[in-house]
């Protein structure tokens, strides 16, 4: 097929590649065109071009506002993609704002699924991701064969905006996580106990999860380079306590990540990793 994609990023890029590899012509169109290095692909001018030359598209963008520009803005997708094509989003955006793209893009006959993705950068590179699809059965079962090229675990939850739903879930009980563990490792530091002592107990028991596998590891060592950039758990942390409010959904425990979010950026540690939540703690 004729595979469009827009996001060369961390995941995106090794994304991009899976679909080349299986055998798919790649056309890309990138905001930094540093980031297409030696990508082999047709560039493309802008996201029309783009969408002129591909049956399905793939973004993988930061934003709510990112998907909306280049799918609906001046020379977006929404210009070039014939009736029948498909896009598949894979960003973590607003749930309404994937019903409101989905909806434009209806209006030229074009399908949208909201396909948000879990597995990180690894499971990007090992084409292990989880997939949670929102919208049309059909179209979900058109793509999924492109889908496969990318994760193992692929699960339609339901209409446009039901991906971006699961997503924050995800997002929610994987943050929380997070922060459970940054406040393990510091009582038993606090305590005068060795931390990776504890982390290695745990993982045997029942609170063993990845999160205290990958983070706790990075707790233990202190290496807070960015794995996952906190500022994109702290963006998400925004999209989640919104559609909470939207459903009148009390997330008390959420709200209490997110203020630790919030003191974590405030630290200006948005570009490191994630499991600085610990270094929040410490600073009390």
């Amino acid at each position: 097929m004729n595979i469009g994609f827009i996001g060369l990023g961390a995941m995106g890029r090794p994304m991009a590649m899976h679909l080349q590899r299986a055998g798919h012509e790649l056309a890309i169109w990138a905001r930094r065109p540093e980031s297409i290095g030696d990508l082999p692909a047709r560039v493309c001018a802008t996201p029309a071009e783009l969408g002129r030359c591909c049956e399905v598209v793939f973004t993988v963008v930061t934003s709510s506002a990112d998907v909306e520009a280049v799918a609906l803005g001046q020379d977006g997708l929404i210009a070039g993609m014939a009736p029948g094509s498909v896009l598949v989003d894979c960003s973590t955006i607003a749930p309404d704002a994937a019903r409101r793209i989905a909806a434009r893009l209806a209006e030229k006959g074009i399908h949208f699924l909201d396909a948000p993705v879990s597995g990180g950068e690894q499971g990007a590179i090992a084409a292990t991701l989880a997939i949670m699809a929102g919208g049309e059965a059909a179209v979900l079962d058109r793509v999924r064969p492109l889908l496969e090229c990318l994760g193992q675990r692929i699960v339609h939850i339901g209409p446009n905006g039901a991906g971006q739903v699961a997503k924050a879930c995800n997002q929610m009980i994987m943050v929380a996580a997070i922060e459970a563990a940054a406040e393990a490792m510091r009582l038993a530091a606090g305590a005068g106990v060795d931390c990776g002592k504890v982390r290695q107990a745990l993982a045997g028991g029942s609170a063993a999860s990845r999160v205290l596998d990958v983070m706790g590891e990075r707790m233990v060592s202190r290496d807070f380079s960015a794995g996952i950039e906190a500022r994109l758990h702290h963006k998400d942390f925004g999209l989640v306590l919104e559609a909470a409010r939207q459903s009148g959904v009390p997330v008390a425990l959420t709200a209490v990540v997110a203020q630790q979010l919030n003191a974590l950026m405030a630290q200006g540690w948005g570009r490191d990793d994630t499991s600085s939540l610990l270094r929040v703690l410490e600073l009390a």
